[in-house]
Parts: structure tokens; sequence; C-alpha cells
């Protein structure tokens, strides 16, 4: 494994000055805003039309969808649309065809009523997540694509701001929402939220402009090594027809990523990858999927919540993303990544505290800052671990590839963070059975305080992903300085 040269401190962060730096800032807020929509501003709209923690978690699997972003990643790789693609470029136009999808569900959702349009609600917001996950497999292609294939001290410096601008798209678009939806409130409109979602239809929109700002790198390369890897295909076809080049094109653009994956890094190390990737955000997952009901429940404000996670969160987060980029630069991305895994698993531990303590401004804003920063430091590293993973060849995909599988492991299994703290404080008998033998029974007794033994084991679940990387650290195949 190559590591990076330490420089001085002074040369290290100038990396941070150059202009591509600020393209790639927009294009993380373009796609950390839709979280908002989906993710904070949906729960907490679900919550406070009287749905229960359960009905809140599971409603988060419409997350799932960025799990499987890679299924279309290579479609979206080589597909160009009409017009758009023209006028703005590849991956720009296909930014923009999902922006404007996002655009339209918001409208539709200033229309409907929780309590009677649920299942309309949900698909709605599964639209968003499908048009979010499709422009997510663009954004990261033209991130990556700002920077040069061999400028590895860049393309740390790259992670950060895009990780910087995931986030301020994220917590900013967050305090837009909370506060609209607080004044709404207060002014005495009825469907306050839904008057909410057309004032971030407005923040779309000023995206959308900001975009035409953002460069995109011609794409000749890559398509001269994708039509080549289509004849090689084609040649081994043994003939050339239409079907023979049917056939080569769909098996190059959805074989050529993956077998191009395991034939770089060989079988063992590539599956030790993908289990890391899967592993290692699980415990963060848990946690943010019930903050916000948390939060509530704590007796916090939206206004509060607004200040707190939100704003300050923001705040520390671009601060420490960006001190997360010089450590990655400075020490490598490994590194930063077993202190970050280790940051992770220690702070969720505050929100333990704060589940055990009455309430308390204080605690509440350490342990929002301190998750910030664990946040900030894991981001920034497996942003750039698997930016530097990726051939330029099958840049989009195999970034989706990655990406997806390490939403899998968040989403899937997160979606149950709301059904687990409902065990927690309930309890509950669970009937063994296999076939028709009845296997008796394990009961799980309820506990007192069910939010700090939840935190406890979101924490417990960051350590398989670090004894998985700990074992194929020294194996792992980056580009080349």
């Amino acid at each position: 494994m190559i590591e990076i040269k330490k420089q001085s401190l002074s040369e290290t962060f100038s990396v941070y000055f150059d202009r591509r730096m600020l393209r790639i800032l927009l294009l993380g807020a373009i796609s950390g805003f839709p979280w908002v929509l989906i993710g904070s501003s949906l729960s907490l709209w679900l919550k406070e039309e009287g749905l229960s923690r359960s009905a809140v978690g599971w409603a988060g699997l419409i997350f799932a969808v960025y799990a499987f972003n890679y299924l279309w990643a290579p479609l979206i790789d080589r597909l160009q649309i009409p017009l758009l693609t023209k006028k703005l470029g590849h991956r720009r136009g296909w930014i923009v065809l999902m922006q404007i999808a996002i655009l339209i569900c918001l409208v539709t959702w200033s229309f409907i009523n929780p309590t009677e349009n649920l299942a309309l609600l949900i698909t709605v917001g599964l639209i968003i997540a499908i048009a979010s996950a499709t422009q997510d497999i663009t954004v990261d292609a033209l991130r990556i694509e700002q920077i040069g294939e061999h400028e590895r001290k860049s393309m740390a410096a790259g992670a950060a701001m895009a990780v910087v601008g995931w986030w301020s798209g994220y917590k900013l678009g967050g305090v837009i929402a909370l506060f609209t939806a607080q004044y709404f409130e207060n002014i005495g409109i009825t469907n306050y939220w839904q008057m909410t979602f057309l004032i971030l239809g407005i923040v779309v929109i000023l995206m959308n402009i900001g975009l035409m700002f953002v460069h995109e790198p011609l794409s000749t390369d890559r398509e001269r090594k994708q039509k080549a890897t289509d004849a090689l295909i084609e040649n081994k076809l043994g003939s050339q027809n239409i079907i023979t080049r049917l056939i080569a094109w769909i098996s190059g653009t959805l074989g050529g990523p993956i077998i191009s994956f395991f034939k770089k890094n060989g079988f063992s190390i590539a599956i030790g990858i993908l289990s890391f990737v899967f592993l290692f955000k699980i415990g963060e997952a848990f946690l943010g999927r019930m903050s916000i009901v948390f939060y509530k429940e704590m007796g916090f404000s939206k206004v509060d919540i607004a200040i707190y996670s939100k704003t300050l969160g923001w705040i520390t987060t671009v601060i420490f993303t960006l001190l997360g980029g010089l450590f990655a630069i400075r020490s490598g991305t490994i590194k930063t990544m077993f202190i970050a895994g280790a940051l992770m698993a220690s702070t969720n531990l505050l929100f333990s505290i704060l589940a055990l303590s009455e309430k308390s401004e204080l605690l509440f804003a350490i342990a929002v800052i301190a998750d910030d920063i664990a946040a900030a430091f894991a981001t920034v590293a497996f942003v750039a671990f698997i930016s530097l993973l990726v051939d330029r060849t099958y840049t989009a995909t195999q970034y989706a590839l990655l990406a997806s599988i390490g939403t899998a492991g968040r989403t899937l299994m997160a979606s149950s963070s709301g059904a687990l703290v409902d065990l927690l404080e309930n309890g509950s008998v669970i009937n063994l059975r296999y076939k028709i033998v009845d296997l008796g029974s394990i009961y799980i007794p309820s506990v007192e305080n069910p939010w700090a033994v939840f935190f406890v084991i979101t924490a417990i679940m960051v350590i398989p992903s670090l004894i998985c990387l700990w074992f194929i650290k020294d194996k792992i195949k980056f580009s080349e300085k």
C-alpha cells in the first residue's frame, strides 16, 4: 500500500484553494439536500402526525434504493438524455433531469395529508429517493472526474470538500426546513409541512442554477475505452451483426465494471473490501435514523434541533471534515478509517449518557458536536477510500457499486432501528420453530431506559468492520500517485 509523503501543514492545506474544490463543494450539496426531504423532515412530519417510532423507522426503507442504484448505474454511465446531454453534457444532463423529478415530488407532497394518504406520501418519498440515488451516480462520477486520476492528494481533499458539501446541503437544508416549518406552525398554518416543502423546492431551483458553473470534462477517453471493451467482447462472439453488437454492449456495460474491480484487487481482497464497506456505518445509521425521534421524546423543540443538530452541527462538520481531509492526506486513508471508527463507537456512548440524564441543552450540544466530529472523519475517509479504488473507465458504475453496498448496510438494517427501541422498551417473546418442530421460545425482557441501551448497541456495531479492515489493510491496491 502506497502512503502519502509528509508535507508541511501549509502545503497540505493549500490544496483546498484549488478552484475545482468549489465545484466539488456544490456537487456535494446537491447530493446531500434530498436526504433532508426523505430523512429528518419526513421523519418529523410523520412523528408530529402521530405515527409510532416503528412506523417512522420502517418508512426509512425508502433509503434502500440507494443500496441498489448500482443496478442502473451502468446505463447512467452510457445512456445520453435527448437535448439535455447535448446542451449540458452527459453528467449534468442526468443531474438536471433528476432535480426536475425531485421538484415535481415536492409540489405533490404539498397537497398530501399523511394520515389520509400515507401510502401515497411514502410512494412520492420513494420517487424522491430513486431520483436522488440516480443523480448521486452522476454527481459522484462528475466529482471524481474533476480530479486527475493520479492526484491522490487532491482526491483526498476533494473527498473532504464533497463531504463538506454533502453535510452543507443536508444540515443547512435541515435548518431551512425546521425553521420554516416552525414559523408556519407559529402563525397558525395547519399544513405547515406541506408549505415548507414548497419553500424547499426553491432551494432545488437555486442548486440547478449553480450546477451550470460546474465544468464537465470531456468523456472521449472513457467512451473510447468502453467501446474497446465492447469490441473485444464482440470479437470473442465470432461474428458481427446487430445481435452480437447488442450482446457485446450489454455485457460490457454490466459486466465490465465488476470484472475490472475483481481483476484489480483479487477475489479474496475484493470480498474483504466489500464486506468492510457494508459494515462500516451501520451503527451510525441506526443512531441517525432514530436521532430526530429521540430528540423529540427528550423534549427538544424543532428550533432546539435546528440550532444544535443542524446549525451548530454543520459548523462542526465543516471544520472537522476539512481537518479529516488533511489528516487523510498526511497520515493515509486507512489510518483515518481506524480512527474514525473508534470515534464513532465512543461518541455514540454520549447519547446513552444524554438518555440517562434529564433534559440538558449542554449535554445535547456536546453529544451532537462529538457525533458530527466522528461522522466528519468517517465520511471523508470513506469517500476518499472508495474514490481511490475506482477504475476511470467505469467511474460512475464502480463508485455507485461500492457506495450502494455501504448504503445497503446502513438502510436495510437501520430500518429496524425503531422496532429495536420498541423491543427494548416493551420486551418480547420470540418463538423458535423449524418447520413443524417447536424449539421453544426466548423471552427478551424490557429495560428501564431503552434509549440508553440502544445507543450502546450502536457503538458495538462499529467493531466488526474494523476487524475486517485490519485483515485487508496491507493488501488493498489504490491508484498510483
